[in-house]
């Protein structure tokens, strides 16, 4: 049975914007493993009955995916004769279809793309001089999908690519957000938030989650279980984009054992550091990893932290005890949880969250750091000369705790060198936590102060 269909409206709108346009356009859509790319394409191509070629490429020699999408065309043009042609490359079979192309608006949509470039990238050229000579001037509505994000940056949107300047829109498909990913499973609002923190909005992550009727089930069963759906997830998306597998688990490795720094990785993995740099780029380009700088700080001095849910709670639980997993005897603190909750916590807040809880627009925010002091979230309003503070805790506190907190943020806003010398600023204090005791005293004082059930 095929699932409800969640959110992607923002998507779908750019792509009925480009198919009303009715001049030929070229759509790139890429994302990663498990995201909902041919889901999207799929409600996409089904809506007010409109005709195309549908092909879903497979791992697989080149004339096996000729064959296969020499199919789909024959089928679209009611074409018997050119299912018995024998066509041996793409020019021949593109070539084909845009001598005998409809007039009216129709679609070729081809998903997992980066297979077909991978058992033949001259696909590439045969495309950029069709479309320059024929699909530009046409009726055709091209999508061209995939899941390997090195593949398709290198050699669909980059400069060096054949089709580079031809496409007229690309899509990075990213994770659903909270409020849509929370609709997919059955969990109280509070454990589906740790979930979320876990897994991220990855549509086919959640579609298994729900499953399940609560989290550590889920946990035990799918990430510490040698036959669990996640157990070997990450060996599968890094496999399909690297080829040193074993340098690239090193790093996250290093950055889930709290390395962040190129040195400190480099150490850990024992490389030199001059040549972390090539692998870490890398990573930050599939979005796997995020480096970080002090807010309002100097960029050189960056911190490198795994950015992808799944990556980083693998590498912190599953990666770290797979022998006791192999053995079924490991089990999963509630200490360890907490910290991990919190981090990502962290960056929910500032992430998805942060402009519903304060009283100005901000243009910025991030961690602050600086000689050993530290800040969760710094938002600032350059403008109005506005800046806000907060601490994130994943904790439940008590009204002296969080007005202890709330006093040693005051003090180490002071350390923030903006705008201080003479010039007005408006500070602004805040406070997230589970739940918080005296919220409401804490708020007369002029605190922004927030639990967990006002977020979700």
């Amino acid at each position: 049975m095929i699932s409800e269909f969640i959110d992607r409206e923002e998507e779908i709108t750019l792509l009925e914007e480009e198919w009303e346009k009715g001049e030929g356009r070229l759509i790139v859509l890429y994302g990663r493993r498990r995201i909902g790319k041919t889901r999207l394409l799929m409600e996409f191509s089904r809506t007010r009955d409109r005709n195309g070629i549908f092909y879903i490429a497979e791992e697989s020699s080149a004339q096996i995916q000729i064959n296969g999408l020499k199919e789909k065309i024959a089928e679209f043009l009611n074409d018997p004769l050119l299912s018995t042609l024998e066509i041996k490359d793409w020019e021949l079979l593109f070539g084909y279809l845009a001598k005998n192309m409809p007039e009216d608006r129709f679609y070729i949509i081809i998903d997992e793309f980066s297979y077909l470039i991978r058992s033949d990238s001259r696909v590439l050229s045969v495309l950029q001089k069709l479309w320059d000579t024929k699909f530009a001037y046409s009726s055709a509505f091209i999508v061209l999908s995939g899941s390997m994000l090195g593949l398709m940056s290198e050699k669909v949107l980059s400069y060096a690519s054949p089709l580079y300047g031809r496409r007229t829109r690309d899509i990075l498909l990213e994770g659903l957000p909270f409020k849509y990913a929370r609709e997919f499973v059955k969990m109280p609002s509070r454990e589906a938030l740790q979930l979320y923190l876990i897994i991220g909005g990855v549509p086919e992550y959640l579609l298994k989650a729900s499953e399940y009727g609560s989290l550590a089930e889920f946990l035990e069963k799918e990430f510490f279980s040698k036959n669990g759906y996640f157990y070997r997830e990450p060996y599968f998306i890094i496999s399909q984009e690297f080829k040193e597998l074993k340098t690239y688990f090193s790093i996250l490795n290093a950055l889930a054992y709290g390395h962040t720094k190129p040195t400190e990785i480099a150490n850990f993995t024992g490389m030199e550091t001059r040549s972390i740099y090539p692998y870490l780029e890398n990573l930050l380009r599939m979005g796997f990893i995020e480096r970080q700088v002090s807010m309002l700080g100097s960029p050189k001095r960056g911190l490198y932290l795994i950015k992808d849910c799944i990556f980083d709670f693998w590498f912190n639980f599953v990666f770290k005890h797979r022998e006791e997993i192999e053995m079924g005897a490991f089990r999963l603190s509630e200490g360890e949880k907490t910290v991990y909750l919190g981090k990502k916590f962290e960056s929910f807040v500032r992430d998805e969250v942060l402009r519903s809880l304060l009283p100005f627009r901000f243009e910025k925010s991030g961690r602050w750091w600086h000689k050993g002091e530290e800040i969760d979230i710094v938002a600032v309003n350059e403008r109005e000369k506005q800046i806000a503070f907060f601490e994130v805790k994943w904790s439940r506190l008590s009204y002296q705790e969080a007005k202890r907190i709330l006093n040693a943020l005051r003090d180490k806003a002071e350390l923030v060198n903006w705008h201080v010398k003479g010039e007005e600023r408006r500070d602004y204090y805040g406070i997230v936590a589970e739940s918080i005791e005296g919220k409401e005293e804490l708020c007369k004082q002029g605190f922004l102060v927030y639990g967990i059930d006002e977020l979700l």
